[in-house]
């Protein structure tokens, strides 16, 4: 099975097992990580931001329009941010290492 690490807020990397196919933010609140996804993971707001390893961002699928445009929302942007729900596990993504930005913007709250 694949795996992931997140590193988590406090500069702790937290190696998962990522199964194919689940989202990032599935695979987070699977293990208990904290990220909040609070659209459920239906791209309509950035709590579930991640700044994406530079050494993976290539090997991600571009970010659709809708995606960029959550992102714009997101606290602490940087150029490899993504959100975790539109990162989907596949075996080549096995050892994918993820960063939890500092804070998160909830807009819709």
């Amino acid at each position: 099975m694949p795996k992931m690490t997140f590193i988590e807020r406090n500069g702790i990397a937290r190696e998962v097992e990522a199964p194919v196919g689940l989202s990032v933010l599935e695979v987070a609140h699977k293990h208990g990580v904290d990220i909040e996804g609070a659209c459920e993971g239906s791209l309509a707001c950035s709590t579930c931001h991640v700044i994406v390893d530079p050494a993976w961002a290539g090997k991600l699928k571009k970010a659709s329009e809708d995606e960029e445009d959550m992102l714009d929302l997101a606290f602490g942007l940087e150029k490899t941010s993504r959100l975790g729900c539109q990162i989907v596990i596949s075996e080549a993504l096995d050892g994918l290492v993820v960063k939890l930005p500092s804070a998160t913007r909830n807009a819709a709250g």
